[in-house]
């Protein structure tokens, strides 16, 4: 048999010995689960192709992510409608410090914060009816028994209807036939203004007084800027999920500067509000 080499030109050994969980670039529609574990948090959204850095500590969602490593390391992120920043885990910094804000402290846009949920609320709030697979590709359990997780966005999926509770966190039965192009290697030639959605978020940055890493912006190319941009950008609940549901890269680059342009405005000076 004719050996197998890896993308270094090395060869494979023990090639025979099956898979249990397929590589993401081998994935097809197949590979994703009917019923999915939720993971709802508010502004810290997923992206496929993404990477999401989080702190896991309330003990659900610790469960979720032990169950998740036994079962196709899969989590379903999804955003409540109407509902506060929810405190069972924390974004970190997806962005790598490309956002700072005025004292210079790394923010990679996302919100969300500890506490947990407020006295007496309902711990079931309603839904998006869109989220986004992401996969677990790293994880370190602390000695408190709280995890730090990197899910690696696959693709976006419809949810159908909820399927209960399991060890504290909700289930859903979910779809993902409609998203089938997030499952493929995403079109480079992306038709959008570039020069226009940069000068966008310079006006954006400057209002919010964030400083920027522009060279590092600059050298990105066009899908990973698309990704990463509307990750980390501090837009509010409905923002980032206009950004989630947008169907092509063009029209998410679209929605994306329209968002920008409107929280960049800096209203004339006289001009009384409506």
């Amino acid at each position: 048999m004719t050996p197998r080499h890896d993308r270094v030109g090395h060869v494979v050994e023990h090639d025979d010995i099956p898979r249990r969980i397929p590589l993401i670039q081998d994935m097809t529609l197949a590979d994703f689960p009917a019923e999915i574990g939720l993971f709802p948090l508010n502004e810290a959204m997923l992206l496929p192709h993404g990477k999401l850095p989080l702190n896991v500590f309330e003990p659900r969602y610790v469960a979720l992510v032990e169950d998740a490593m036994r079962e196709g390391r899969m989590i379903g992120m999804i955003q409540t409608r109407d509902w506060p920043g929810m405190g069972m885990a924390e974004p970190m910094t997806p962005g790598d410090g490309v956002f700072a804000d005025g004292d210079g402290n790394g923010d990679g846009g996302g919100a969300g914060g500890a506490g947990g949920l407020p006295g007496g609320a309902d711990e079931t709030p309603p839904l998006y009816s869109v989220g986004c697979i992401g996969r677990i590709t790293s994880m370190t359990e602390r000695a408190d028994g709280t995890y730090g997780i990197t899910l690696t966005g696959l693709a976006r999926f419809r949810l159908l209807r909820e399927a209960g509770m399991r060890r504290g966190y909700r289930v859903a039965r979910i779809d993902v036939s409609g998203f089938a192009a997030d499952v493929t290697d995403p079109d480079e030639d992306v038709a959008y203004d570039r020069e226009r959605l940069l000068e966008s978020l310079r006006r954006f940055c400057t209002q919010q007084g964030l400083s920027t890493q522009w060279d590092a912006l600059y050298e990105m190319d066009d899908v990973t800027l698309l990704v990463m941009l509307p990750m980390i950008c501090p837009f509010a609940t409905a923002e980032k999920q206009a950004l989630l549901e947008s169907a092509t890269l063009a029209e998410r680059a679209n929605t994306l500067r329209t968002l920008l342009d409107m929280a960049g405005h800096e209203p004339d000076e006289g001009a009384s509000p409506s």
